[in-house]
């Protein structure tokens, strides 16, 4: 079996190096004086399609915050923005008081402290998960030169509590194309939880889910929250019920509504666009 370090006497499994995963070790981000995340009044448009339009939002250290809406509403495009995949037409995007996110690149948004998981899981299906957790630490990918490198106790004390916190310690030595849907998800989160970001932006966490991975997703993410600032974009309604603080409705590339799961769905112009349908 894989050697993976053990937990810190008097410590629950994981919870050892639990603090390596939280945003702390991230201090270049300053919050002291407003939110980690900001947009606005962010313009991006696709031959005359503005699929954002004077978009603002405001996300604070540590919080969970759910993006809901139609198709087309701007979500993913409103992700590509704060990551780098898309430049916008107008508007600011803030990663704290100093780092203009406009000016980066896709790597240096990610080397700072901002992380992706996209909504189909992109694991390495021959590698075992713990190849995968290996990998996602290395800095030297090229060649897979850094799956020689001997992990310091650090890294394998990371890596065993990233595999504890998203239900896969039991599986490290599993090959990852034979997990089920769910686990390749988690598998996943855990390798962008294993570059300790400080934001974790995840676009569809539970497609495609069975009930029971779903539920445990939603205790992962609870988990996530204070840990790391997360950005949940969903359709599954009962999902965000399950783990929303404030929801922010997304419609024609615009904020449409935002407050708690209730007072969203009492909002007629969501059930308009949104949940009537």
């Amino acid at each position: 079996m894989t050697p993976v370090a053990s937990a810190a006497p008097g410590t629950r499994s994981g919870e050892g190096s639990a603090q390596a995963l939280g945003h702390l070790l991230r201090p270049g981000v300053d919050v002291s004086h407003g939110p980690i995340l900001y947009l606005e009044g962010v313009t991006v448009s696709f031959d005359g399609f503005r699929a954002l339009n004077d978009l603002s939002l405001t996300l604070d250290d540590g919080e969970l915050r759910c993006i809901i809406g139609p198709n087309g509403a701007g979500k993913t495009t409103m992700m590509d923005v704060i990551t780098g995949r898309t430049r916008p037409d107008a508007g600011r995007v803030f990663f704290g008081q100093t780092i203009d996110l406009t000016r980066l690149s896709e790597s240096r948004i990610a080397q700072a402290g901002i992380g992706r998981k996209f909504q189909r899981p992109t694991v390495f299906e021959t590698m075992t998960v713990f190849e995968n957790m290996e990998l996602a630490l290395a800095g030297d990918k090229r060649g897979w030169a850094s799956l020689r490198s001997r992990l310091s106790s650090e890294q394998l004390g990371r890596i065993e509590s990233v595999l504890a916190l998203v239900r896969l310690r039991g599986e490290v030595d599993r090959i990852a194309g034979t997990l089920s849907h769910g686990q390749k998800q988690w598998l996943e989160i855990g390798m962008l939880l294993s570059q300790e970001p400080r934001v974790v932006l995840l676009d569809e966490p539970v497609a495609g889910m069975t009930d029971a991975e779903t539920e445990k997703t939603a205790e992962l993410c609870l988990e996530l929250e204070k840990r790391h600032t997360v950005v949940v974009v969903e359709h599954d309604m009962e999902f965000v019920s399950r783990i929303a603080r404030t929801v922010t409705v997304l419609c024609e590339g615009s904020v449409l509504a935002e407050g708690s799961m209730d007072a969203v769905r009492g909002d007629p112009r969501v059930v308009e666009v949104y949940l009537g349908r």
